[in-house]
């Protein structure tokens, strides 16, 4: 029996993933069948190129099925959500029309704010788990590309979801497998989240705060201190929810983050100097929010919220200066 998908968005994340999908289906090698959920312009750009996927391991691009939110109807089994944080409002209205009596839902957005809004709008029977790691961007010319070998999916049952949610999941683990995507259905699927997602908004938070990469942060003279402190609040937060971080997750995450050789920077950051909307809210303020209901120290979470804050003024504040300007000419 085939598993009906329906991704969310065609950009890095759902374009990447998705696409993963469609093409193993293309071979015959799985019976899911995809359809993206896209804009009318990203729409476009696939029906004339197809969605074109650049990654170390090859390089294609493979004619998908695309549906724009007027047209859906109760046929998906399951919702692959993949939008950015700042979108998900936009996305529950678009995908309402696709949510039948046995839909499911799988959100692999960064953080853990969107399963309370999600539960809410939905129910919990039908709200997965689960995370993505992907480092990829989506270029001018509407190719989803990775950055580097990093690109797998993590994804499992929560408390109260739908008794056939299990059956579904082997299915997309299945599938999953005909692909070079490094798959696990995990059984302890919130420690997972909350061991990437107390990792990203250490991450993040002080590669927007130097605008600068990891490796470019160590060579300050207290730039490993600033950085395990951050990670340390973020530490904590995990440890006052229940999911304390595993040891061998906390030598990696230091590992990553006080690499000296290290380029990475945190897609946020990107967002951040392009001058567009950013997930600071859902991930730093979140987790500072979450590390100060713990009863921890939560001040370079602050000042990096702050420091996002008052960006958002200054944009807003030269906007209307602006507009201010062009309306007395």
């Amino acid at each position: 029996m085939s598993l009906k998908v329906l991704v969310v968005g065609a950009g890095a994340t759902g374009g990447y993933f998705g696409g993963r999908l469609a093409q193993a289906a293309q071979r015959g090698h799985t019976n899911i069948e995809v359809t993206f959920l896209v804009r009318p312009k990203r729409a476009e750009i696939l029906k004339k190129t197809g969605l074109m996927i650049e990654s170390p391991q090859d390089s294609f691009s493979l004619p998908v099925r695309t549906v724009q939110h007027t047209e859906l109807k109760w046929e998906y089994d399951l919702v692959l959500l993949a939008c950015k944080a700042y979108d998900l409002e936009s996305a529950i209205l678009s995908v309402y029309p696709a949510i039948g009596p046995d839909t499911l839902i799988l959100p692999i957005l960064n953080g853990l704010a969107h399963f309370d809004r999600l539960d809410a709008e939905f129910g919990v029977r039908r709200i997965l788990g689960g995370c993505c790691h992907l480092n990829g961007t989506l270029t001018n010319a509407g190719a989803v590309k990775l950055l580097s070998d990093l690109h797998g999916i993590t994804f499992g049952l929560r408390v109260g979801n739908a008794v056939h949610a299990g059956a579904a999941l082997d299915q997309l683990q299945t599938a999953f497998k005909q692909t070079p995507v490094r798959v696990q259905y995990s059984e302890t699927v919130l420690q997972a989240i909350w061991e990437k997602y107390t990792f990203l908004a250490a991450f993040a938070a002080m590669t927007c705060l130097m605008r600068a990469a990891v490796g470019d942060i160590m060579t300050a003279a207290d730039g490993e201190t600033l950085m395990l402190r951050l990670l340390a609040e973020c530490e904590a937060a995990a440890k006052h929810a229940g999911y304390p971080l595993r040891a061998s997750v906390i030598d990696h995450s230091k590992k990553m983050l006080t690499d000296k050789n290290s380029a990475l920077t945190a897609s946020m950051l990107r967002d951040l100097e392009s001058g567009g909307k950013t997930e600071s809210n859902h991930i730093i303020n979140d987790m500072r929010l979450r590390a100060i209901a713990a009863g921890s120290d939560a001040t370079l979470l602050s000042i990096a919220w702050v420091h996002f804050q008052a960006r958002e003024a200054r944009l807003a504040r030269e906007r209307k200066t602006t507009a201010g300007n062009q309306a007395l000419l």
